[in-house]
């Protein structure tokens, strides 16, 4: 009796999905426009899923990847005598100093926002490093009321470039048409001096050298960043 009804149970189950499909096909054949709606659907959620899946599957992969390979660090708010003004977010960082009694320097900086590939044996095709750049905008106030002077340069990995000086008003705005020539046609002695003049108000080559380093790490974080919002967007439902 036992073996009866066991083998009876087995012989149900496919016959129960064998009348289920066959109800199916009928009610298919009735109710076409319906049931191929509904398996459109079906079919267009199922692959929604499984191409939402795929990304946060890489998503985590890279969170994770760059949190064990090489961590960031939390950005310092001081270098030197400068205090550091960093905004998670922003592809930019102020820097702050008094200098002497009268002067505040204003220092704004890029992430990096250039390269140059390194020439090895003078073939530039067979380099395979980059020197990495960021502008860097530096304000020199002294004063209420008084014009400010401007330099525009580069900070490359251990040295600063001047490129440009101007004279601007308070407002931000160049009083007056002509902003002087190209750094590089000034004569020798003066841009040396223009450097000094840096120099001395800690506008440097070790400023440069900590600028790539903060930016390196500000880099990866924003990086880090960008993907845990993208993650968290992408698993909301």
């Amino acid at each position: 009796m036992a073996m009866a009804m066991a083998m009876a149970r087995r012989l149900v189950r496919p016959l129960g999905g064998i009348a289920n499909r066959v109800f199916l096909l009928q009610q298919q054949k009735t109710h076409p426009f319906i049931f191929n709606n509904l398996n459109r659907n079906y079919m267009s959620e199922m692959r929604r899923e499984a191409f939402e899946e795929n990304i946060l599957r890489l998503l985590r992969y890279e969170i994770r990847y760059e949190l064990e390979r090489s961590p960031p660090t939390q950005p310092i708010a001081k270098f030197d005598s400068f205090t550091i003004d960093e905004r998670p977010g922003e592809q930019w960082i102020k820097l702050n100093k008094k200098f002497g009694e009268n002067e505040d320097i204003k220092v704004e900086v890029t992430m990096f926002d250039a390269s140059i590939p390194v020439k090895k044996g003078g073939d530039v095709s067979a380099a395979d490093d980059v020197l990495l750049h960021m502008t860097m905008i530096v304000n020199v106030h002294k004063g209420e009321g008084n014009d400010v002077l401007e330099f525009v340069c580069s900070a490359w990995p251990n040295s600063v470039e001047i490129c440009k000086v101007y004279m601007r008003g308070q407002n931000g705005i160049v009083d007056q048409p002509y902003v002087g020539p190209p750094f590089k046609e000034l004569d020798d002695e003066l841009q040396n001096s223009l450097y000094d003049f840096l120099e001395t108000r800690g506008i440097n080559d070790e400023l440069c050298v900590f600028l790539h380093q903060y930016m390196k790490n500000k880099d990866k974080l924003e990086f880090i960043r960008w993907m845990e919002k993208a993650k968290a967007f992408i698993e909301r439902k």
